[in-house]
């Protein structure tokens, strides 16, 4: 067993205590990275403000010749790559177990690390900034301070690596295996002919020994991200400029809505793609071990509940119901409501899901009919015991 499959073994060693969901603030990471900057090997500065004034930190740690440029929480609701990377800080400042690892980072590589490049959408839990703009569609009007500044770092520091880290719905599959994308991975296009250059292709073999680690842990649970070219992003773009750049986006896993088991698999990919770029073991990676990799498929429900019995004007028919479960953040900002919203009905055959129900032995009342995109309500029971109830979308029993 080699040191990266200890990780979870060891994991309590480095993971920070003080994230233990997606809801933390721009001041906690404030705080975590003052403690960080006491650490030798570590330079932190204000690189810039948000369209609030918030600072957006940047971490400088290693002596390599090769930059890897790491950026997080473009999104302000995509945190789970934040909590790895405060994680990687805290895995860094430590020498012991994974002295080995960390010597050959600091040697080979120079890492630049923005944690947080939208505290106002971190602030209230949402996509987009304080404009309601989304940074990841301004790399070319610029008109968000957050989107210059990603493309004035990437300007200044010429990294040859760039980690564009995002989450993604929980509703993707790995291909058509069954299993939720609990990791997607995509070396992003640089033109609309998807072309694959030396660039791209040295982020391709960078991935498919993330991917292979990411295997021991989370079999069959890693897909390939849409490789549409979207002119407007910054990692297509920073793809064309000459940076070989790995987008990383987390998905969902079985009873893990708060993304701490998935937080791990994260950290894993990125150290998993950091190692092998110090010590250049990717140069020996085939393009083929790349689209081994399955595509991303939207075949997931949140809940699905298979051969329920409906009838509408006194025809009885035979359906499957998906329903997908709609995240709304609640007015103290630390926490979220669910409502289970219809998807999909008829055959689901072909899809999968978190919770799955046959209700071919039960009766369905629908308390209002059923319809596409609206809330459920509903009551699945044998006729004197409830089983399932979901009254205006939520889950009651």
């Amino acid at each position: 067993m080699n040191l990266l499959d200890k990780l979870l073994e060891n994991y309590q060693s480095f993971e920070e205590i003080q994230i233990k969901d997606r809801f933390f603030k721009h001041n906690l990471i404030g705080e975590l990275l003052d403690s960080i900057s006491n650490k030798e090997g570590f330079s932190i500065e204000e690189a810039g403000l948000s369209t609030m004034g918030r600072s957006i930190h940047l971490i400088k740690w290693g002596n390599g010749p090769c930059k890897v440029f790491l950026w997080s929480q473009m999104h302000g609701n995509e945190a789970t790559a934040t909590m790895a990377l405060i994680d990687l800080l805290n895995f860094l400042s430590q020498n012991r177990l994974y002295k080995e690892i960390i010597d050959s980072l600091d040697k080979n590589c120079t890492l630049y690390i923005l944690p947080m490049l939208n505290p106002d959408g971190a602030e209230i839990f949402t996509r987009r900034n304080a404009m309601e703009i989304d940074i990841n569609r301004d790399f070319h009007k610029q008109q968000s301070p957050e989107g210059r500044l990603l493309r004035k770092l990437r300007d200044v520091i010429h990294p040859h690596f760039g980690f564009n880290l995002h989450d993604q719905s929980t509703l993707w599959s790995a291909g058509k295996s069954g299993k939720p994308a609990t990791i997607s991975l995509l070396a992003p296009a640089y033109d609309k002919e998807l072309s694959i250059n030396s660039v791209r292709q040295k982020a391709m073999q960078v991935i498919a020994l993330m991917n292979a680690a990411l295997q021991k842990n989370i079999p069959g649970c890693v897909g390939r991200f849409n490789d549409e070219y979207e002119p407007r992003a910054f990692g297509d773009n920073f793809q064309a400029a000459g940076t070989s750049t790995i987008l990383i986006e987390a998905g969902g896993f079985y009873n893990d809505p708060e993304k701490q088991y998935i937080r791990k698999m994260y950290f894993k990919a990125i150290l998993a793609g950091l190692v092998s770029i110090a010590n250049e073991s990717y140069l020996n990676v085939e393009d083929k071990e790349y689209f081994i990799i399955p595509e991303n498929k939207k075949l997931h429900f949140d809940l699905l509940l298979r051969n329920c019995k409906l009838q509408r004007n006194g025809i009885p028919y035979l359906t499957d119901i998906g329903l997908v479960a709609v995240e709304k953040i609640n007015d103290d900002l630390n926490s979220v409501s669910i409502t289970y919203v219809m998807n999909e009905l008829g055959d689901l055959s072909q899809y999968f899901s978190y919770q799955e129900f046959n209700c071919e032995l039960y009766s369905i009342t629908e308390i209002k009919n059923l319809k596409i995109d609206e809330p459920a309500d509903l009551i699945v029971h044998d006729g004197k015991q409830q089983v399932i109830s979901i009254k205006n979308g939520v889950l009651t029993n």
